[in-house]
Order: C-alpha cells, then sequence, then structure tokens
C-alpha cells in the first residue's frame, strides 16, 4: 500500500476533519462533544482516532496552556478532490464528467447550484477557446 493511499481519511477521519475545519484548533473534548452529538461515539474512540489521524499527518498539535490543540494540515478543497478523483476511479474509468453527470441526474439540485454549474460550464468553454 502506498503513502498516498495510507495518508487518505477514513469515514470516521472525514467527520472529525469536516468538525475541525469549523472550529480549528479545538482540543480533544471539544471535537468529542461535537462528534457525539450527532452519532454516539465514545471519548476514547474519539481520542484514538485524533492519534492515528496525527500520525497520518492530517493533523497537527499545538501545545498551549489549556492544553493540546488540533489543526488539520489536509486543506477542505483538497481532501475533497482526493475523494472525487478516487470516486471517479473507481465507479467512473476516472471519467470526472461521468461522475458529475451521474451525480447531476439524482434530479437534487438547486436553482443556485444550476447558475453555479452553468458559471462553470461558461469558464472551461472560456479557457478552451482561449487555448
Amino acid at each position: 500500500m502506498s503513502n498516498e493511499t495510507n495518508n487518505q481519511p477514513s469515514e470516521g477521519e472525514l467527520e472529525i476533519l469536516q468538525i475541525l475545519w469549523k472550529i480549528e484548533p479545538a482540543t480533544v473534548r471539544q471535537v468529542h462533544e461535537l462528534l457525539s452529538a450527532n452519532k454516539g461515539v465514545g471519548y476514547t474512540t474519539t481520542l484514538t482516532q485524533i492519534q492515528r489521524m496525527l500520525k497520518k499527518g492530517l493533523l497537527s498539535r499545538i501545545d498551549q496552556e489549556g492544553g493540546h490543540f488540533y489543526r488539520c494540515t489536509l486543506p477542505q478543497q483538497q481532501a475533497r478532490q482526493n475523494l472525487v478523483d478516487k470516486l471517479a476511479q473507481q465507479l467512473f474509468e476516472g471519467s470526472g464528467t461521468q461522475l458529475a453527470i451521474q451525480a447531476l441526474g439524482s434530479g437534487k439540485v438547486s436553482q443556485t447550484e444550476l447558475a453555479e454549474l452553468e458559471k462553470l460550464l461558461q469558464n472551461l468553454k472560456d479557457q478552451q477557446s482561449n487555448e
């Protein structure tokens, strides 16, 4: 297994990252309180996951008077892109377009999201015409 694969966050680790992207830096206790509000998870499980994430390089620890605070080393946009790329590879033979078509085919797209998509498509068209 490559280091890149080893450093990919698991589903549980992604939940912790999502919390930290909103409130970082945060203590294990702060993360645990938010995590356990949505699902039954023990404090030691949260602590173990955070320690594993620290070893994987997904988090960094800051030691301050109030205790140990954790920050993400993996930017949210990079994590999203990594997951989209992985999903496209696994299910759509590497085609991001087919992944997007499948996602949009669900019919759960708001008017605001459609406007954003139209803007993105226009930007892509403009880039290609300038090449």
